[in-house]
């Protein structure tokens, strides 16, 4: 069975998503981070206590409408796909209607901890065949 590298790092508790809300009132989130928290971590199977929640302030330069992103590793789509709908049907329970959600997948060899990347590159051998 093929596991997702961020399952084994989830495993390992070597990492944690980040959701980062821009354009939200800061009170409403506070008042529901904990079942935001409870849904994210549920439904991606992760502990509760490494999903972080930030509220970026912003200088619109232009109309934009709220957005949450999310910086995760990769998972199954159906996952994604469970994330964007359940927080949205939240946000949407609290009058944000327009919230554009949208997944920052980050790459494990790219990501440091204490100066080191959870995984190493991998290498690929390219076995060579000789024609005669």
């Amino acid at each position: 069975m093929y596991k997702f590298f961020a399952d084994i790092c989830m495993e390992r508790k070597e990492t944690m998503p980040f959701l980062r809300f821009k354009g939200f009132d800061r009170n409403l989130l506070k008042t529901i981070s904990p079942t935001l928290i409870e849904e994210f971590s549920h439904i991606v199977n992760i502990p509760k206590d490494i999903v972080k929640i930030e509220l970026l302030t912003v200088e619109q330069i232009t109309n934009t409408p709220p957005s949450l992103e999310i910086l995760m590793f990769q998972r199954e789509q159906e996952k994604h796909d469970a994330l964007a709908a359940t927080l949205y049907s939240m946000l949407k329970e609290h009058g944000y209607t327009n919230v554009h959600i949208f997944f920052v997948i980050l790459t494990p060899s790219l990501y440091y901890k204490e100066g080191q990347p959870l995984k190493e590159i991998p290498k690929i051998e390219v076995l060579s065949s000789s024609k005669s």
